[in-house]
């Protein structure tokens, strides 16, 4: 069982992630989870707080793993959203995760996630895993991970309502949601869904 859990982390996604759980190549994962409802007119008062303007839902998706629902991806921003420069607009991100993942795997999953991107320097390997492992705690089934990204800034981690910490490093922040947002990303399909409403 506990073999079983730590493979279907993935990060975040944080984490956030951000964040996935553990899991392995998009090859080998099931995307194909039923779209959620539209809730475009229902903006959750979190993310209003989290963002300036009038939030507005990119996308959103039902994360699974060979049949194991892992978490409920939303895409927020309060601009004009531009898939191809994402990285530069602001940007609230939900996990809201279906079952216990351990902090601990998050963070590492995250971190092969955004080496996955591009290498990494071993001082980015060493610091960035420091600070993914103090901030992202263990999650249960029902509670969510959110990600506050800020261009050019940085980004916040929140669990349910409380903050985890900021994080003011740019390029941390960008391959963190690169995790879900990037090109480069293994988990294309969750992109694609979490970019569906840009056009709109």
């Amino acid at each position: 069982m506990t073999t079983r859990r730590a493979a279907l982390t993935h990060v975040m996604h944080a984490a956030l992630t951000t964040c996935a759980g553990g899991l392995s190549l998009a090859a080998h994962a099931d995307l194909a989870g039923k779209p959620q409802p539209d809730t475009r007119s229902t903006v959750p008062n979190f993310v209003r707080a989290l963002l300036r303007g009038t939030p507005r839902l990119i996308g959103q998706h039902r994360f699974t793993y060979w049949g194991f629902e892992v978490y409920d991806a939303s895409l927020w921003s309060s601009t004009a959203f531009a898939p191809d420069n994402w990285a530069m607009q602001p940007l609230v991100l939900e996990l809201r995760y279906l079952r216990d993942f351990k902090g601990a795997d998050i963070a590492q999953r995250s971190m092969e996630e955004m080496q996955g991107q591009r290498p990494l320097s071993a001082a980015q390997q060493q610091s960035w895993s420091g600070v993914l492992q103090s901030l992202l705690p263990n999650v249960r089934n029902g509670e969510r991970i959110t990600g506050v990204y800020a261009p050019d800034k940085g980004m916040q981690l929140l669990h349910q309502d409380r903050l985890l910490g900021e994080v003011p490093d740019a390029e941390l922040a960008k391959r963190f949601f690169g995790i879900w947002l990037a090109p480069e990303t293994s988990q294309r399909q969750l992109r694609q869904q979490l970019l569906a409403g840009a056009q709109q």
